[in-house]
């Protein structure tokens, strides 16, 4: 299946609700490696792609941590960047685990798919022009 092929590089991104994000990811395939709480009360969970070295790391931060402030919806983070052999299938996953299709660059030389995550988290989807010409 063309989704299963992804490379993903580390992030960290703050997110509001972390049961929500754990479930949006999770549809998209990642795993919880790790997870723990912070002195100041915040919690953290690693993600993993399984058989990739990289990680996403969730943040959150509650009311009573030093870092909570208030969430200005994708100011903290411009996107995340994935290679993918079909962007169009990648980005249909993620609508379906709770995503929107923000953007797209679909050229000669180019295919991306902006998906934003429930937290207004852009993802691009890098995908394979040479596949992108065999769909049309």
């Amino acid at each position: 299946m063309a989704t299963d092929k992804i490379r993903f590089l580390y992030a960290g991104i703050e997110v509001t609700d972390l049961a929500r994000s754990l479930g949006f990811y999770g549809k998209l395939g990642f795993k919880v490696v790790r997870r723990g709480k912070m002195e100041h009360g915040g919690e953290w969970v690693h993600l993993r792609i399984p058989h990739q070295s990289q990680t996403l790391e969730l943040n959150h931060y509650p009311p009573k941590s030093k870092f909570h402030k208030p969430y200005r919806k994708g100011s903290e983070l411009d996107h995340l960047g994935f290679r993918v052999e079909d962007a169009d299938a990648w980005a249909k996953k993620a609508e379906k685990a709770g995503g929107k299709t923000v953007g797209r660059v679909d050229e000669e030389h180019e295919w991306l798919v902006y998906v934003a995550d429930p937290d207004g988290i852009w993802l691009e989807f890098i995908g394979d022009p040479s596949l992108r010409k065999l769909k049309k």
